[in-house]
């Protein structure tokens, strides 16, 4: 089954918007998605750049997000305990939250969003990591989606 993930910040494939980016307030995007597959428990969500010179670069990681929620709201607050009972990880600049691209002046580089409907909720230490993610999900998958960005300096 597929998630439909969309921003209404960006379309796929689109540019980002600066305000989203280390160049602008490089606050998160509003995100928003469609299917809520039957045995959800809860939703993570993975940001990365695979463009990157060191390889995939990590800008977002946030696990947990209740099932009954289909959207994140632009600017959620860089706190590794939210509100909502969603958990943010640690991104690959070591800081909690969310990260905006900042890449390097050249080509553009791609930003994946990717979703995940889980058949359960996480249990992992705090400031997780992507492979923390990727790893405690493992199974656990319903259904994934993805939005595409692009940004260049």
């Amino acid at each position: 089954m597929k998630i439909s993930l969309k921003s209404p910040a960006f379309n796929n494939g689109e540019m980002i918007p600066k305000k989203y980016t280390c160049d602008g307030q490089d606050i998160s995007p509003p995100l928003q998605w469609d299917t809520i597959p039957l045995g959800t428990e809860s939703f993570a969500l993975i940001s990365d750049d695979p463009d990157a010179p060191v390889g995939i670069w990590v800008h977002w990681v946030i696990y947990n997000i209740p099932p009954a929620l289909n959207s994140l709201p632009e600017q959620l607050p860089p706190i590794e305990f939210l509100p909502n009972g969603a958990i943010q990880g640690l991104n690959d600049f070591y800081r909690i939250g969310y990260g905006g691209p900042c890449p390097p002046p050249g080509r553009a580089h791609r930003y994946f969003f990717k979703i995940y409907a889980l058949d359960c909720k996480l249990n992992l230490k705090n400031r997780a990591t992507s492979k923390d993610l990727v790893s405690a999900m493992a199974g656990h998958i319903l259904a994934e989606g993805q939005l595409m960005g692009l940004y260049q300096r």
